[in-house]
């Protein structure tokens, strides 16, 4: 359950952030989290689906893996996040210790690419993916292999950078197999799933 006290800690990081953000003019220095009623959206669909292997392409210092860990932490269900910042990863790290989640998610500094080549087919139940939109085209064929059947992907920021996420949704949508679908939470959540 979430109770009120992580409920307060998950907003307290969250505010911290936009502080952060507002006043940080360097992209790569800034946190961009995900909002919190996507953080919530995520929990309600890991609750639901209860899945073994979730992979997060684009960790930042972990607020959305908090959200996504939250959702496993009485479940036998774990995380894969990727990142290519180490210094993203590492504050991810002392998210996860802090609210004593460490166990429930393995970080990798690596890039997205090489990972999803590695990965073996229908071997991930949900993706959420929050990273460079440029390279989301050329993830599809091996999120489409490793995706198993019935299985979800979830993309953030769809609304606020519709433009950079344009090829991507027409390509899926044209991909036979996989339903998708537009909702206006949070910056946009482009839902994905394998028919």
């Amino acid at each position: 359950m979430l109770s009120t006290e992580l409920f307060a800690r998950l907003t307290a990081i969250w505010e911290e952030g936009e502080h952060h953000d507002a006043v940080t003019t360097e992209r790569a220095l800034k946190n961009l989290f995900i909002t919190p009623d996507t953080g919530r959206f995520l929990y309600q669909l890991l609750r639901h689906a209860n899945p073994q292997h979730v992979l997060e392409i684009g960790t930042s210092n972990g607020y959305s893996t908090l959200w996504l860990a939250l959702a496993l932490r009485d479940r036998s269900g774990r995380i894969t996040s990727l990142d290519v910042l180490p210094a993203k990863q590492q504050q991810a790290a002392r998210h996860l210790q802090d609210f004593a989640l460490q166990h429930k998610v393995e970080l990798h500094c690596q890039d997205a690419a090489a990972h999803l080549r590695a990965a073996a087919d229908g071997s991930v139940d949900v993706v959420f993916l929050d990273a460079d939109r440029s390279r989301y085209v050329d993830y599809w064929p091996d999120l489409c292999r490793i995706l198993r059947r019935g299985g979800l992907i979830v993309v953030d920021n769809v609304l606020s950078h519709a433009a950079e996420c344009a090829d991507f949704i027409r390509l899926v949508l044209a991909t036979e197999g996989y339903l998708a679908e537009t909702y206006q939470i949070g910056k946009g959540q482009f839902v994905i799933v394998k028919d």
